[in-house]
């Protein structure tokens, strides 16, 4: 497996895990279960899952209350864009 395929499987399985547990936090707060950490769900975004943690506060309408999510999950996903364009720029990224 190359690094290019390698990273594409790693963001695609941070992002799945990212949105499955803004959603499985939803239902266990409908239950009035135990929850999932806002630490643990901004860790996910935070190790590149930031665009299934957004797209996992719209779908399951979650955390679209809480400013620090709402503020946060985005610039999150802005700076990690950025981040990737500087270093396609620096050539330390492939093109």
């Amino acid at each position: 497996m190359n690094g290019d395929t390698l990273m594409i499987s790693y963001l695609t399985f941070i992002n799945l895990l990212a949105f499955l547990l803004m959603g499985l936090d939803k239902q266990k707060a409908r239950q009035h279960k135990w929850r999932i950490s806002e630490r643990t769900l901004f860790l996910s975004a935070v190790l590149g899952g930031s665009p299934g943690s957004v797209l996992g506060m719209q779908v399951f309408r979650h955390k679209t209350k809480h400013p620090s999510f709402v503020v946060g999950m985005p610039c999150i996903l802005v700076l990690q864009i950025l981040l990737v364009l500087f270093l396609f720029q620096k050539g330390i990224l492939p093109r």
